[in-house]
């Protein structure tokens, strides 16, 4: 499949229908790290980018604080439309934009995936498969613990965090999304990913 044809998929689902821009992602296409959230949210529908709403700004200030900048990562979505009321992923939206997503990693190769939230790290716990995704651990009970995962042909270290808009909602998780950060700072630093 091109990109035409992942494009094309996605545009077919009813999602994206009735979304203004596709998302298909920001940053270094060379980078050894990702970060891999939900779905666009308003923000990112009118803009066509992911992360540049209150969410990304969260982002934006916790990559600081661990010494990297857009020119260090790519970042991307499960989802490249935005649901309506930004309600939760439906399975087959899902299967239907994944393949896209696959494809981004597949060029990319990154050493470390930071899987944002339920739906990403889910996806990733389950080895791409929609359908085991319900019986994977959520992101509280996974949060902050890296672990080695095969990924369609690539190693990859996955290291699940809470999604940046959690924290806009509950601002105790700030810590631990601060602490998990260091996590993924010592990675960088000992892979040399930057």
């Amino acid at each position: 499949m091109d990109d035409e044809d992942y494009v094309r998929r996605a545009k077919d689902t009813e999602i994206c229908k009735k979304c203004r821009n596709i998302v298909v992602g920001k940053g270094n296409l060379n980078a050894g790290i990702m970060f891999i959230g939900e779905a666009p949210g308003r923000n990112e529908d009118e803009q066509g980018l992911p992360f540049v709403g209150a969410a990304g700004k969260n982002l934006d200030n916790l990559l600081e604080k661990v010494g990297l900048t857009m020119n260090d990562v790519y970042i991307a979505n499960i989802l490249k439309c935005r649901p309506p009321e930004n309600r939760n992923p439906l399975p087959e939206e899902i299967k239907a934009h994944t393949p896209w997503l696959i494809e981004q990693i597949k060029q990319i190769k990154p050493k470390v995936i930071c899987s944002l939230g339920n739906y990403s790290t889910k996806f990733f716990l389950a080895d791409g498969d929609v359908d085991k995704m319900d019986n994977m651990p959520g992101i509280t009970q996974v949060h902050g613990k890296m672990r080695v995962i095969e990924f369609h042909g690539l190693k990859i270290k996955l290291i699940p965090l809470f999604h940046p808009a959690a924290i806009i909602y509950k601002r105790d998780l700030l810590n631990l999304w601060e602490d998990d950060m260091e996590i993924v700072k010592s990675e960088i630093k000992h892979k040399k990913l930057v």
